[in-house]
């Protein structure tokens, strides 16, 4: 794995993020410089380039990830709606394979795949990253 695979230093301790969820298979953290606030990285556990490269066994883990955090960001964050996207190569800034789940709302400016960032004021990421780990939690199956 590079160097500059921030995802594996999330999985393994050695750099801080908010985490949203993880499981056996699945890491999904609040980017750093959010499209919005509430923009979570949906990764395999395991490292993997690519989604070309993803093994079959991972492919329902990481969608069924991606979607119990799409679902959870209409109670946690008032979102309308979701951006689910991944990069293969080109415009993959992490050479790791992640999916962006970003929370939309009609008219929020969001236009193609110009992609703006913005960035979190003190304390806000942990609070965004509290707000989706009750709503998931509280979707969990009883």
């Amino acid at each position: 794995m590079p160097e500059s695979d921030i995802a594996c230093a999330i999985i393994e301790g050695r750099l801080s993020a908010e985490v949203v969820l993880r499981t056996p298979d699945v890491v999904a953290f609040l980017d750093h410089r959010p499209v919005f606030k509430g923009h979570v990285l949906v990764c395999p556990v395991v490292h993997v380039d690519t989604l070309l490269d993803l093994p079959d066994a991972l492919v329902p883990p990481l969608i069924g990830s991606c979607r119990r955090i799409a679902a959870a960001m209409g109670p946690a964050l008032g979102a309308q709606g979701t951006f689910v996207a991944i990069n293969n190569v080109v415009s993959q800034s992490v050479p790791h394979l992640h999916v962006h789940v970003v929370p939309r709302s009609k008219g929020d400016g969001l236009r193609g795949f110009f992609w703006p960032r913005t960035k979190y004021a003190a304390g806000e990421q942990a609070a965004y990253a509290t707000l989706l780990r009750e709503a998931l939690a509280a979707a969990e199956p009883g």
